[in-house]
């Protein structure tokens, strides 16, 4: 019997053609020129919400040292010459009957030495220091302290704002340069007379709880 010979089904040469490389090389500049920006400013504004809590935690930090020692405590914002936001650096003063701690008066730890009158000696409290060099630069973040030219702000032992220290820093904003205008949203720290820092909103108005006091 003589064998049947079924023909071979012609399969398709292995590979790409030239037409489907440039359509998948089209595709890929489309989706790189969408994506990168959006991803850019998606970094742009986690950075910034970052930077939001960096200035948090400090004035948290501050207002929990004083409690915990019962002591006064400070916090002081140095601009940083890398990114030109600001570096912060938490004292803490322990105030006798002859010798308050206040802006003019005390002797402050540092970052090297604990403050007079420190229980714990030697092995007390130094100064916790923070550095901005990190941030986003002010050219994409602009800082703004309320009022102008405040830079600290001084607790009681009790953790409330010392309010005998003039020109004490009641808010700091930032918001995004006019380069970067709508690419991630304005935001602030309060600091309230109680010593919390609240996280809030500078471009609403009160009543709404978004807004900044």
């Amino acid at each position: 019997m003589r064998a049947i010979s079924i023909p071979q089904a012609r399969g398709r040469a292995a590979g790409f053609t030239l037409i489907e490389i440039l359509i998948a090389l089209a595709i890929f500049g489309i989706l790189l020129a969408v994506g990168i920006p959006m991803m850019g400013n998606w970094l742009t504004s986690t950075k910034a919400a970052g930077a939001t809590e960096f200035y948090a935690e400090g004035f948290r930090l501050a207002r929990a040292q004083a409690v915990t020692h019962n002591a006064a405590s400070r916090i002081t914002l140095t601009e940083n010459s890398t990114s030109g936001q600001y570096d912060w650096q938490v004292d803490i003063c322990f105030p006798t009957p002859s010798e308050p701690c206040n802006d003019s008066d005390g002797t402050w730890s540092t970052a090297t030495t604990v403050a007079t009158g420190d229980p714990e000696g030697a092995a007390g409290f130094k100064s916790v220091v923070r550095s901005a060099a990190t941030l986003p630069k002010t050219d994409v973040l602009q800082p703004t302290l309320r009022p102008a030219g405040a830079t600290t702000v001084y607790f009681t032992p009790v953790g409330w704002v010392d309010t005998s220290v003039p020109a004490r820093l009641t808010l700091l904003e930032l918001a995004p340069s006019f380069a970067h205008a709508g690419e991630f949203p304005s935001t602030a720290v309060a600091i309230t007379l109680a010593g919390m820092a609240a996280k809030c909103d500078p471009t609403r108005a009160l009543p709404d709880s978004r807004a900044c006091p």
